[in-house]
């Protein structure tokens, strides 16, 4: 909601974790030259004083923001983000019933953004990309998106080993298992249904949980998020629509 505080999920000294909402950029952007609100201003206002972002999450991905309160903290951080020492997990609900576990190896196309990375290195060739899953549980709805009288739906823990653009959504989509609610690598079909029949909209990706080496006591720190409002209904309503068998769903 406009104006409203971040909800803060972590802090201490030198850090400080937010729940960032879908829709909030994490700071200002050519993406959109019209908007007011940023993560970043919205927390140095919160908290009065300087803040240092650590990382970023997609516009539409709603979850956990890493902060630093000083350079030195920023700089520790960001080194271990870049060494893929901070472990970072999300929720997601997909079209169709992936396997109970998968791990899904390819190199990604680094696709400048017109918008954002201008002066960006253009023609880089690909960039190695792991993303790992399981499935924690399955729908089955009685709506159809196209040539069958049904629709599967799932939800999936994954957990990236490398932080590409877009990656979980590319990855998912290049599956056939595409993120609904994606705009950009989802199937529209399946957006729309969710839309038209569920009452849901936006993009159904949650960025749950981050785990990191505090830069002072060295001691492992696991920052957790629920997921958003949407993300919820979107679980309730595939849960009531739902006939067929439903595997064991762990709590974020």
């Amino acid at each position: 909601m406009p104006n409203s505080p971040l909800k803060i999920l972590y802090q201490d000294e030198t850090i400080v974790a937010v729940d960032k909402p879908a829709g909030l950029l994490c700071h200002r952007s050519r993406i959109d030259k019209f908007a007011t609100e940023f993560a970043v201003q919205k927390l140095r206002e919160q908290m009065g004083q300087e803040v240092f972002l650590v990382h970023r999450i997609d516009r539409p991905t709603s979850g956990v923001l890493l902060f630093a309160l000083n350079s030195t903290t920023a700089r520790d951080l960001s080194q271990q983000m870049a060494s893929h020492e901070i472990c970072k997990s999300y929720r997601a609900i997909v079209r169709g019933h992936p396997p109970q576990r998968g791990r899904w190896e390819e190199a990604l196309l680094e696709k400048p953004d017109r918008m954002t990375d201008h002066g960006a290195q253009k023609d880089k060739p690909p960039q190695a990309a792991i993303t790992e899953f399981e499935t924690q549980t399955h729908w089955e709805i009685p709506f159809s998106a196209g040539k069958y009288p049904t629709s599967r739906y799932a939800e999936v823990l994954v957990k990236p080993k490398t932080g590409r653009r877009h990656q979980i959504r590319r990855h998912f989509n290049h599956m056939a298992y595409p993120l609904i609610g994606d705009t950009s690598h989802g199937d529209r079909r399946h957006n729309r249904l969710f839309r038209e029949e569920l009452g849901v909209s936006g993009l159904l990706l949650v960025a749950s949980g981050l785990e990191f080496r505090h830069p002072i006591s060295n001691a492992r720190i696991q920052v957790m998020a629920k997921p958003n409002e949407a993300f919820e209904k979107a679980r309730r309503q595939l849960s009531l629509f739902n006939f067929g068998d439903t595997c064991d769903a762990a709590e974020v």
